[in-house]
C-alpha cells in the first residue's frame, strides 16, 4: 500500500505508536489515536508535552508554528509555557528568512506568554517549502487533572467554536489570491486572509474557558478538519456520536471558497475551532458565554454509546461517518 499524502489511516499509525521505546511509570498519556498531546509527571507538577509541524503555510510559517502546538497544550487543559522549533529550509532561500520565521515565532509566543526555550535550523536538501516542526511544553496548573480527547461520556454534548475550515480558508485565499480576487473581488480574500486573526487560529481562550463550564473533553481539529476531528473524539473515547452537519456555523467566505472549488468545509483544514464535549447543560452555559463574548458556537451533536455506529445527519438524511484523514486543502495542492 503507498501512502498519500496527509495524516497516516488509523490502522497504520496504531500500529506505529506501539513501538514505545523505555518504560517509564511517569508517563501518564503516551502516544494514542486521537489524542492531542502527551501528559508526563514531573515531581508533583504533570507537564504536558507536543511535537507539530507546519508545512502548508509559507508567508506565516513560524507564527504558525506556536499556535498550532499551544492549541494542543490547551486541550488537556493546560498553559503552554515553552516553545522550541526545527526550522528546514530550501537550498537557495534568502539569507533573510530564518530571522523572519524567528520574528514570528517570537511574536506568538508573546502574545502567550510563553518562553522560547531554543531549537534548530537549517538549509535542507530534497525541500521546495519551508518547513517547522514546533516542540511545546506546557503545564497543568493547580494540580488540575488533564482533560483527554478520551473522556467524552455518553449522553455529552459536542460543541464547535468558532466554525469550520478556519485555516484552510486563510490557507487557500492566500495561495489562491489572484484567481479568487478576479472572481469575487479583493475585500472576500482580505477578510478570508485574516481568518487567522479574526476569528483567529488560537483556540487557547475557548480551552481555557470549557474548564470553567466542567469539559469532559476537547480536542483540536486540524487535518481532516471538522469531520476528522468528530470521528478521532469518539474513537479515542470509545462511543460514537451522532453528528449534525447542519448545525456546524461555516463563515460565509469559507463557503464561497469551497463552492468555488468543489471541496467540502467540514473536511476542510480545522485549525482555529475547538471541539469539546459537556454535559447538555453545562454546553448550553458555555455556548452562551462564548456568545457573550461574540465567539461563535453551537452544538453540533451528541455522543452516544457503542463502537463505530457514529453517523454524519445532513439535510435530514443519516450516513456512516468514517475516517477521512486526507483533507479537502490537498486537492488543491
Amino acid at each position: 500500500m503507498s501512502l498519500k499524502t496527509g495524516k497516516l489511516p488509523p490502522e497504520i499509525l496504531a500500529r506505529t505508536i506501539r513501538h514505545l521505546g523505555a518504560k517509564d511509570p511517569s508517563v501518564v498519556l503516551g502516544p494514542r489515536v486521537g489524542e492531542d498531546a502527551a501528559v508526563v509527571r514531573f515531581g508533583k507538577e504533570l507537564l504536558v508535552l507536543k511535537t507539530d509541524p507546519v508545512t502548508y503555510a509559507s508567508d506565516m510559517i513560524g507564527w504558525y508554528a506556536v499556535h498550532v502546538n499551544a492549541n494542543d497544550i490547551a486541550t488537556r487543559g493546560a498553559k503552554p509555557a515553552w516553545f522550541q522549533a526545527v526550522v528546514l529550509l530550501p537550498e537557495g532561500s534568502d539569507e533573510r528568512l530564518p530571522e523572519s520565521i524567528a520574528r514570528q515565532v517570537s511574536s506568538a509566543c508573546e502574545e502567550l506568554g510563553v518562553a522560547v526555550t531554543g531549537g534548530h535550523t537549517e538549509v535542507t536538501p530534497g525541500i521546495s517549502n519551508p518547513i517547522v516542526v514546533g516542540d511545546m511544553h506546557g503545564l497543568l496548573e493547580n494540580r488540575r487533572k488533564p482533560v483527554f480527547t478520551s473522556g467524552a461520556r455518553v449522553g455529552d454534548v459536542l460543541v464547535l467554536t468558532k466554525g469550520a475550515g478556519i485555516e484552510g480558508t486563510a490557507t487557500i485565499a492566500n495561495l489562491k489570491k489572484g484567481e479568487l480576487t478576479e472572481r469575487f473581488g479583493s475585500g472576500l480574500v482580505q477578510r478570508a486572509s485574516r481568518f487567522l486573526f479574526d476569528p483567529g487560529l488560537s483556540i487557547v481562550p475557548e480551552a481555557n474557558e470549557a474548564l470553567a463550564f466542567g469539559v469532559n473533553a476537547m480536542h483540536d481539529p486540524t487535518e481532516g478538519g471538522v469531520m476528522m476531528g468528530v470521528y478521532e473524539m469518539a474513537s479515542a473515547s470509545g462511543k460514537s456520536v451522532e453528528f449534525r452537519a447542519d448545525a456546524v456555523p461555516i463563515r460565509k467566505e469559507t463557503a464561497t471558497i469551497c463552492e468555488h472549488y468543489r471541496i467540502d468545509p467540514l473536511g476542510l483544514l480545522g485549525s482555529g475551532a475547538l471541539l469539546a464535549s459537556f454535559r447538555p447543560s453545562d454546553a448550553e452555559r458555555y455556548i452562551e458565554s462564548l456568545r457573550s463574548r461574540k465567539v461563535d458556537a453551537a452544538a453540533i451533536g451528541k455522543m452516544v454509546s457503542g463502537k463505530n455506529k457514529s453517523v454524519v445527519i445532513r439535510s435530514g438524511k443519516s450516513t456512516r461517518l468514517s475516517s477521512c484523514e486526507r483533507d479537502e486543502l490537498l486537492k488543491l495542492l
